[in-house]
């Protein structure tokens, strides 16, 4: 979402120094309130937190509502652009920091096309992960979520229950395993033919 520059100089009302619990890698939310903003709601990255300018009635938990939603859209927003192989490298390293105390370190992260049946996948040997690119365009938390699986997969190989702990970690978890078996199960629905139009 652009910038309000209207709103950008005003000071903020509120300001929460960390993200709702589950919030995609933003170190901060900082809400604004404005008594000129009626209905509409805006966000943008300023740096390494996030603004949201909401108007100045809404309730404790309306915004509540309304920021998950804004850093939903905005992680939406931003996982459309392809990350290339590079960036991947760098997400992977502050994946491993943030969740895994560092102790995966990949020697290498890339995106294939070869794999039509699964998300990602790791050789453990080589300390190589690839990422299916079925995952490009996806929301930013469930691409963190396969990055931080198969980062996982580096210091534990298979999926007992010492790998789903370190998963554990990462917040999302559960939403992005819910939001990947939702595309597998939405693949498997009957296809319609388009409506026609009278």
């Amino acid at each position: 979402m652009p910038a309000d520059p209207l709103h950008r100089a005003t000071k903020p009302l509120r300001s929460m120094s960390s993200p709702p619990s589950g919030s995609p890698g933003v170190s901060a939310v900082e809400v604004r309130r404005s008594a000129r903003r009626r209905r509409t709601v805006s966000a943008y990255r300023e740096g390494d937190r996030t603004v949201v300018l909401i108007p100045a009635r809404m309730s404790e938990a309306e915004e509540r509502r309304w920021v998950t939603v804004m850093l939903d859209k905005l992680a939406a927003q931003e996982s459309k652009r392809v990350l290339g192989d590079a960036e991947l490298v760098e997400r992977a390293a502050r994946l491993s920091a943030q969740y895994l105390d560092g102790k995966a370190r990949p020697a290498s992260v890339r995106w294939v096309t070869n794999q039509n049946t699964r998300w990602g996948s790791c050789t453990p040997s080589e300390g190589s992960i690839r990422l299916s690119h079925r995952l490009q365009g996806m929301p930013e938390y469930v691409v963190d979520y396969v990055l931080v699986h198969e980062l996982a997969h580096l210091l534990v190989p298979g999926h007992g229950p010492r790998f789903w702990r370190l998963l554990e970690a990462y917040p999302r978890t559960e939403r992005a395993r819910g939001y990947l078996e939702g595309v597998v199960a939405a693949d498997r629905l009957p296809h319609l033919p388009p409506a026609r139009e009278e």
